[in-house]
């Protein structure tokens, strides 16, 4: 069910915009702010973004959701964490999460960040591990909630 995304591929990287957009879409809404980085993506900067995705796709081979990151030595940092709207409550994001902490090896924290208005976001990310470290003002008066998961 989860597959490493080649992003580079154009056709890929619209069956991602087609997850990415919809699912930020609702983060904007929660947020009150249209100016979240992926809403504005194109395929061309999807294509060119030098994020290693993967994808959660259902039994009948449609993404429902991915997820995509940078390392840097043992530092993962994630970058896009979405789930179609149409398969929000099904334990995908934490499945996401999962695969990419236990295929990644070597690495010893995690980052990742969301809309601090966002609580389900909120709420998967401390479900799974992760501790809030912080927030950070991305636009007058919107900010983002810094969370950090450290291995052993």
């Amino acid at each position: 069910m989860i597959e490493r995304l080649q992003i580079e591929i154009r056709e890929t990287a619209e069956e991602v915009l087609a997850v990415q957009i919809p699912a930020y879409r609702v983060e904007a809404d929660l947020i009150g702010f249209s100016g979240i980085p992926p809403l504005h993506d194109t395929v061309e900067t999807l294509v060119t973004c030098r994020e290693s995705f993967y994808g959660y796709r259902t039994e009948e081979g449609k993404l429902a959701g991915a997820i995509s990151y940078k390392r840097i030595g043992d530092l993962l940092d994630i970058h896009r964490m979405m789930v179609h709207p149409d398969y929000f409550r099904r334990g995908i994001a934490g499945s996401l999460l999962r695969f990419v902490e236990c295929n990644e090896p070597g690495i010893r924290t995690i980052k990742v960040a969301t809309g601090t208005g966002n609580e389900s976001a909120k709420l998967l990310y401390q479900r799974n591990g992760f501790q809030e470290i912080g927030q950070q003002e991305v636009a007058p008066g919107i900010t983002v909630t810094l969370f950090e998961k450290h291995l052993a």
